[in-house]
């Protein structure tokens, strides 16, 4: 909850307008992650929150093959589990 906050307040006193999806994230060894993805009308809005947060843009064209792919973000770079993105954390008891 304490990062949702941090979010709401950052996009809501820029006046940023967002919306969440949540897809499951796909890498080439099999393995799979829940990834949750705030989406943003344009790319200036989007860039402000990954400097200030973190994190990998997400592309629908390529990342969901053309939007054939509804609820999967096939990555292609190489897994590795984010516990902490700029000021957001993993909570304790979730990161085992």
């Amino acid at each position: 909850m304490h990062n949702l906050t941090q979010i709401m307040e950052f996009c809501g006193k820029r006046g940023l307008i967002h919306l969440t999806r949540n897809v499951i994230a796909i890498w080439p060894d099999g393995k799979q992650e829940h990834y949750r993805l705030h989406c943003f009308a344009d790319l200036a809005s989007a860039a402000a929150f990954k400097d200030h947060f973190g994190g990998v843009m997400f592309d629908p064209k390529r990342d969901r093959e053309n939007g054939r792919a509804r609820g999967a973000w096939h990555r292609k770079d190489e897994y590795k589990r984010i516990l902490e993105s700029g000021p957001l954390r993993v909570p304790e008891i979730l990161r085992d």
